[in-house]
C-alpha cells in the first residue's frame, strides 16, 4: 500500500504488509499509530524542517507522529503590518504546489499571525478554516491567545490522535475527493455524546442519551455523521444498528447524501423505503446504518384486521435511535408512530439532535430524550464565522399579522371555534390576500429588481418563499412574464391527479427533482432563483445561495430553518439576506432572541413522575363522572363506528346537565395539558386507551358546544390526540352520531324535526344543536335587532330551563322550540307582508313594543322611517358613537320625531333606538350590508 493511501484509510491500525526474510515472505500487519495506547507513540514538534520538493521550502513547524507529518504550521509576524493570516495561507498553497509530498499525511493545517489562529484542511479555501475556541467544550475563548487554546483544545497527544482517527474524512464531489474536519463544536459535541451514550445506553441507563443543540447550518448533519462512525467502532456496543430517523425524507434529503458522502467514516447506509422493509432491517442480529422516517413505524393490516400495537422487532440493547430535529415527530408516546417505534425496539436508546431550541410548550425534548449534552447557538455560529451574519429588510409589508383590527374582525366570525379550526381560516384569508393578482405582480417587479441590483455586486442564487403552491405558481407565471428574468423553478410537491393542468410545468419526477437541485447548487448554472412553500426550507444546504425572499408566514422554529438558508460559508459572500413581503418582522425578532438567548436549555414544567400522578388523579375525576356501563378499555381494538356510538352514549349523558358538561370539559383540558408531559413515562400505555377515549369525548363536547358555522362541509377530524405524528383516527361526527345527515343552519325544517322524533336516542344531542342553531340565529339578531333577538332568547332559555327542571321530556323541548323557531319565521313573513325593510324592522320592534304608547301601524311606520334617516345621517360619522356631542344630537333629533306622537314611555323608547342604532351602526361599512 503506499503512503499516500493511508490519509483515504484514515491512518488505519491494520496495514497488511509483507516482508521477505531469507528469501521467504512473511505477512503481517503494520501499526502507523496505536490509538489505544498513546505512550507507544512518538511525538516530535520540529522548527524550520527543510523538505525539498519541485522547490526546497522550509514550513515554520511541523508536529510529527511516529515521523509522520501531520499538522503543519505556517506563521506571521504579529508586529508586521503585511504579514497577515492571509499571508500565512497563500504561502501554505504554495507549498502545495512545490512540496505535495508532506501534504500526503497532513491532518491538520494551522496559519496564524500571532492575533488570529485558524485550522483547516490544506485544500480547503480560507472561507473554511476557524479558530478553536475552546479547551474543554463547555467555556467559549473569544478574545484570549488563540495559538494557545488551540493547543490546549486540541494538540495534546491524545486529543490529536482522536482527531485524526475519527474525526477526519473524504466526500466525493464531482469526481474528486474533499477532505473535511470537524470545528470544536462538533469534536466537543460528540465527545460529550459519546460519554453520556456509555452512561445511557441500556441495560445500564434508561436509553434517554440526551439532546444535542448546535443551531442550523453549523455542520449538524457532519456531527452526525462523525457520531455514528465512532458508534459503530466502539467495542462495548458489540457491533450496534443505528437508526437515523427523520420526519419526512423530502425534507430531509440533505442528511442522508450527507451520510453517503461520509461512507469512508458510516460505512454503507441504507434506505427503508417501505415498513416492510424497515421491519426486515431492524429484525436482523447484524449492526449498520438504517434511515428511516417515524411515519414507517405504521401498524399494517393483516388476514386478522389492523394490527392493535406493533409487533416487537428487536429486543438487542445495542440498537441508537438517531432523532433529526427531535422536537418534531418524536412526542406521540401515548398513541402514534413515536408510541410504535418504541414498541418496535424496546431496549433501544434514544439521541436527539437538534438545530432549534427545545423550551417550547409542546415539544417536551428533554423528558423524551434526555437533558442537553452540548450546545453551540447561532450567536456563537456568527461569531466563530462558521455561518455568515443574516440581514433582514422589509418591503411591501402589506399584510401584517399583528393588525389588531383584522383579529378582532376574524374573532367575530370565528368566535367559540377550536384553535386549529381558526388558524385555517385566518391562513386561508391571508393566503388569499397574498395571492391576489396585483400584490404577486407588484412583487414580481420588485423581487426581480432587487434580485438584479443585489447580484451585479454579489454573485449567487435566490429563494422565494410562499404561503401556497398555488401562489407559488403565480409568482412564477409573473416573474417569468418580466423583461430580463433569469431561470426560476417551482419546487413543490404535486398530485397530478388533483392538481390544475396549469401546474404540469412544474411536476418532477424523483429524478428530475435531484437534478434540478443539483443545478441550483452548482454557482455556475443558469438557474438563479426557487420558489417553494415547504420544500428545500430544511435539511437543504446550497452556499451560494445569498438571499431569501419571504412571502409566506412563519414563526419559531420553523421560521429559524428558513432563515439559515442563507447562512452558509461560501467564497465571499458577506451575509445573507432575508427580503420580507409579508411582515414578518416582529416574529423574526422573537424567534432570533429566542434562539441566541436560551442556551439552549429547556425545562420540563413539571417532574415527570409528578406529573403522571397528577393525570392518575384527573383520569378519576373524569371517570366518577361518566355514565354507567361505559367499557372504554378495548378503545384501540373498537371499530369506527362502534367508537362512534361509544363517544355518543358519553355526551348523550352530559350535554343533559350543562353544569356536568361543562366539569368535564375543564378537567379533560388539563388531562391533555398534562398529556405531553407524561408522554415518556414508562408507564404511559396503562392510561393510553382512558386518555384517547376521554379526548376523544371532549373533542365531540366541544363540537357539540360550539358547532362549525358550515355545517354542510365535511365533519372535522377530532383533534390531534398528542402530535401531529399521532396516526389518524376516525372522524368523530356530532351530527352523525345525533342521526342527523344534512340540514341548514338558517332554518329548523320539518324535515330536522321528523329524524329527531324516528330516531329515539340521542335526543339530548338533537336538544343541544338546536338550541346552538338558535343561539347562533340570536348572535345574528342581537347585531340586526336587539328587540327581536331579546325575546327570541327569553324563550329559549325559558324552555330549556323547564326542561333540565324535568317539566317536560327532550321530544317536547325540541317541540317548543320549533315552535320558536316557527314564530321567527312568521314574524319574517309578517315584516315583508306590512312592507317593511330588515332595518325598519328592528326600531319597528321597539315601537310595536310599547303597545301603550303608540297603538297605529301606519304612524308606527312614518315614524320609523324618520329614526332611520336620522340614525343614518348621524352614523356617517367615522366612531360617531364614540362622540358625546354627536350621539347627544342624535338623540335630539329622534326625540323631535317622537314628539307628541308618542303617549308615554318617551324615554325608554329613546334608549332603545340609541342601543339598536349603536348595535347596528357602529360602522357605516355595516350598512352597506345590511
Amino acid at each position: 500500500m503506499l503512503f499516500g493511501e493511508w490519509v483515504y484509510d484514515k491512518l488505519s491500525p491494520q496495514i497488511l504488509i509483507c516482508k521477505v526474510e531469507n528469501g521467504k515472505p512473511h505477512f503481517g500487519h503494520f501499526y502507523p499509530i496505536a490509538y489505544d495506547d498513546i505512550s507507544k507513540n512518538e511525538f516530535q514538534v520540529v522548527n524550520q524542517f527543510t523538505i525539498i520538493g519541485k522547490s526546497k521550502r522550509i514550513p515554520d513547524l511541523i508536529i510529527f507522529v511516529n515521523g509522520l507529518p501531520l499538522v503543519l504550521f505556517e506563521f506571521k509576524n504579529l508586529f508586521s503590518q503585511d504579514a497577515t493570516v492571509e499571508a500565512a495561507y497563500n504561502q501554505v498553497q504554495h507549498y502545495t504546489l512545490d512540496i505535495p509530498q508532506v501534504f500526503e499525511y497532513n491532518a491538520l493545517t494551522v496559519v496564524s499571525d500571532g492575533q488570529t489562529t485558524l485550522h483547516g484542511m490544506y485544500s480547503s479555501g480560507l472561507e473554511w478554516f476557524a479558530a478553536w475556541k475552546s479547551t474543554d467544550g463547555r467555556e467559549v475563548v473569544n478574545n484570549g491567545f488563540a495559538l494557545e487554546t488551540l493547543i490546549k483544545g486540541l494538540l495534546v497527544p491524545e486529543r490529536l490522535l482522536q482527531y485524526v482517527r475519527y474525526f477526519i474524512f473524504h466526500e466525493p464531489d464531482k469526481g474528486q475527493l474533499i477532505k473535511k474536519g470537524a470545528k470544536y463544536h462538533q469534536f466537543f459535541g460528540i465527545q460529550y455524546a459519546l460519554q453520556q451514550t456509555l452512561k445511557s445506553v441500556r441495560p445500564y441507563g434508561d436509553g434517554r442519551i440526551g439532546v444535542v443543540w448546535h443551531t442550523t447550518r453549523s455542520g449538524k448533519s457532519i456531527t452526525m455523521a462523525i457520531y455514528t462512525g465512532i458508534l459503530r467502532q466502539l467495542p462495548e456496543l458489540k457491533n450496534p444498528t443505528i437508526v437515523v430517523q427523520v420526519d419526512r425524507f423530502d425534507l430531509n434529503r440533505q442528511l442522508f447524501d450527507d451520510f453517503v458522502a461520509a461512507k469512508d467514516l458510516v460505512g454503507d447506509v441504507r434506505i427503508a423505503n417501505t415498513t416492510d422493509e424497515l421491519r426486515s432491517l431492524l429484525s436482523g442480529e447484524g449492526g449498520g446504518v438504517v434511515f428511516s422516517t417515524v411515519q414507517k413505524f405504521n401498524l399494517k393490516d393483516n388476514a386478522n384486521g389492523r394490527e392493535l400495537e406493533h409487533p416487537v422487532l428487536s429486543t438487542r440493547d445495542n440498537i441508537i435511535v438517531i432523532a433529526d430535529e427531535c422536537h418534531r415527530t418524536q412526542y406521540g408516546l401515548i398513541q402514534g408512530f413515536a408510541n410504535n417505534l418504541r414498541r418496535a425496539l424496546p431496549q433501544a436508546s434514544f439521541i436527539g439532535f437538534t438545530g432549534t431550541p427545545v423550551d417550547s410548550k409542546d415539544a417536551d425534548t428533554e423528558a423524551v430524550f434526555g437533558e442537553i449534552i452540548h450546545t453551540y447557538d447561532i450567536r456563537q455560529a456568527t461569531e466563530d464565522k462558521a455561518v455568515v451574519p443574516i440581514y433582514y429588510e422589509p418591503r411591501l409589508a402589506k399584510l401584517h399579522l399583528g393588525n389588531e383590527q383584522l383579529e378582532e374582525e376574524a374573532e367575530e366570525i370565528i368566535g367559540g371555534l377550536e384553535d386549529s379550526d381558526k388558524n385555517k381560516i385566518l391562513w386561508a384569508a391571508m393566503e388569499d390576500a397574498a395571492g391576489s393578482a396585483a400584490r404577486v405582480e407588484a412583487i414580481a417587479k420588485d423581487m426581480l429588481q432587487h434580485y438584479t441590483n443585489r447580484n451585479a455586486s454579489l454573485s449567487g442564487k435566490a429563494m422565494i418563499v410562499c404561503m401556497s403552491r398555488r401562489n407559488c405558481v403565480k409568482l412564477y407565471d409573473a416573474l417569468t412574464a418580466l423583461e430580463g428574468c433569469p431561470e426560476v423553478a417551482v419546487i413543490m410537491t404535486t398530485n397530478i391527479a388533483k392538481d390544475p393542468i396549469a401546474w404540469n410545468p412544474h411536476v418532477r419526477t424523483k429524478e428530475q427533482m435531484e437534478a434540478i437541485k443539483s443545478r441550483f447548487k452548482d454557482p455556475d448554472d443558469p438557474l438563479k432563483l426557487v420558489i417553494v412553500r415547504d420544500m428545500w426550507l430544511t435539511g437543504f444546504d446550497n452556499p451560494a445561495m445569498h438571499t431569501l425572499y419571504v412571502d409566506k408566514v412563519m414563526s419559531g422554529h420553523n421560521l429559524i430553518q428558513a432563515v439559515n438558508r442563507v447562512a452558509t460559508v461560501f467564497r465571499d459572500k458577506p451575509s445573507g439576506l432575508i427580503v420580507d413581503y409579508i411582515g414578518i418582522g416582529d416574529r423574526l425578532r422573537d424567534a432570533t432572541n429566542k434562539y441566541t438567548t436560551s442556551g439552549g436549555q429547556g425545562k420540563v414544567a413539571f417532574d415527570i413522575e409528578e406529573a403522571f400522578s397528577l393525570t392518575q388523579e384527573v383520569i378519576v375525576l373524569l371517570q366518577d363522572s361518566l355514565p354507567d356501563g361505559i367499557n372504554y378499555s378495548p378503545w384501540l381494538a373498537l371499530t369506527g363506528p362502534e367508537k362512534i356510538k361509544m363517544v355518543s352514549q358519553t355526551t348523550n349523558h352530559f350535554v343533559s346537565d350543562d353544569e356536568l358538561c361543562k366539569a368535564f370539559m375543564l378537567n379533560e383540558k388539563i388531562l391533555s395539558s398534562l398529556a405531553p408531559i407524561i408522554k415518556s413515562h414508562e408507564s404511559i400505555n396503562e392510561l393510553a386507551a382512558v386518555i384517547i377515549y376521554l379526548q376523544h369525548v371532549g373533542a365531540a363536547l366541544r363540537k357539540l358546544k360550539n358547532p362549525d358555522r358550515n355545517i354542510r362541509k365535511a365533519a372535522t377530524q377530532v383533534k390531534d390526540l398528542i402530535h401531529r405524528s399521532i396516526e389518524s383516527e376516525d372522524v368523530v361526527d356530532v351530527f352523525q352520531m345525533a342521526g342527523i345527515e344534512r340540514f341548514d343552519i338558517s332554518i329548523i325544517n320539518d324535515d330536522f324535526l321528523a329524524t329527531a322524533k324516528a330516531q329515539k336516542t340521542g335526543n339530548e344531542l338533537k336538544l343541544e344543536l338546536i338550541r346552538q342553531i338558535l343561539n347562533d340565529e340570536i348572535k345574528v339578531l342581537s347585531f340586526k335587532n336587539l328587540a327581536k333577538s331579546r325575546k327570541l332568547k327569553e324563550a329559549v332559555e325559558k324552555i330549556l330551563a323547564d326542561y333540565h327542571n324535568h317539566f317536560f321530556d327532550s321530544l317536547v323541548a325540541m317541540e317548543k322550540l320549533r315552535e320558536v323557531a316557527k314564530q321567527m319565521q312568521e314574524e319574517d313573513q309578517r315584516r315583508n307582508q306590512l312592507g317593511l325593510t330588515d332595518e325598519e324592522e328592528a326600531f319597528y320592534e321597539i315601537l310595536a313594543n310599547h303597545p301603550n304608547a303608540v297603538q297605529d301601524f301606519d304612524l308606527i311606520k312614518e315614524l320609523v322611517q324618520k329614526i332611520l334617516v336620522e340614525v343614518k345621517k348621524s352614523a356617517q360619522q367615522p366612531d360617531w358613537y364614540k362622540k358625546d356631542d354627536t350621539k347627544a344630537q342624535l338623540q335630539l333629533a329622534v326625540k323631535k320625531v317622537l314628539r307628541f306622537k308618542v303617549n308615554s314611555e318617551l324615554q325608554e323608547i329613546l334608549d332603545e333606538v340609541m342601543e339598536q342604532a349603536e348595535a347596528r351602526y357602529s360602522k357605516w361599512g355595516d350598512m352597506s350590508v345590511a
